[in-house]
């Protein structure tokens, strides 16, 4: 996640842009591959020695989806959100992995800031306003969207008081 950012040209205003965490790197992806690929083509060899050797062509394809699904997963890693707050509204956008944006507007006089518990999963934070709600940082850990939700209430309040006008 990254940390919300008020800016130089307007201290009133509140900005952030909440993506998922991305624990492999390009560079750690590269070691794994590489090593799974290694102890891959290590056994499939001995069993082709062995004269099992079909059972090398399963490996290689083990390898291959391994690859794949990983690289599916960097896919969906792109989505990303991002949340902008002047004292005349709160919008927040959605980028998906295709690239094609959904953006939300609010009142910030309206809305209500709301993380639900959910049994057995984690939590959900959403913005209620005139009988609409939005959840969004569904990538987000239940910590990280507890000390977002603290953040963004702080700054509603600023927004909401009479200086920010």
């Amino acid at each position: 996640m990254t940390e919300p950012i008020a800016t130089k040209q307007d201290p009133s205003r509140f900005s952030a842009v909440l993506t998922p965490h991305r624990s492999l790197g390009p560079k750690g992806f590269t070691v794994l591959m590489t090593l799974v690929g290694a102890v891959s083509f290590g056994t499939g060899l001995m069993f082709y020695v062995l004269g099992a050797w079909p059972v090398m062509g399963f490996l290689g394809l083990d390898v291959a989806l391994i690859y794949v699904a990983f690289q599916l997963n960097f896919r969906a890693l792109k989505v990303y959100e991002t949340v902008d707050l002047t004292p005349e509204e709160l919008t927040v956008t959605r980028v998906p992995p295709s690239g094609e944006p959904s953006s939300w507007s609010f009142n910030p006089y309206w809305v209500r800031l709301s993380i639900q518990p959910r049994v057995g999963r984690s939590t959900e934070l959403a913005i209620d306003s005139h009988g609409k709600r939005l959840v969004f940082g569904s990538f987000l850990t239940d910590g990280e969207r507890e000390e977002f939700a603290q953040a963004l209430e702080a700054a509603l309040s600023e927004a909401r008081s009479p200086s920010a006008a």
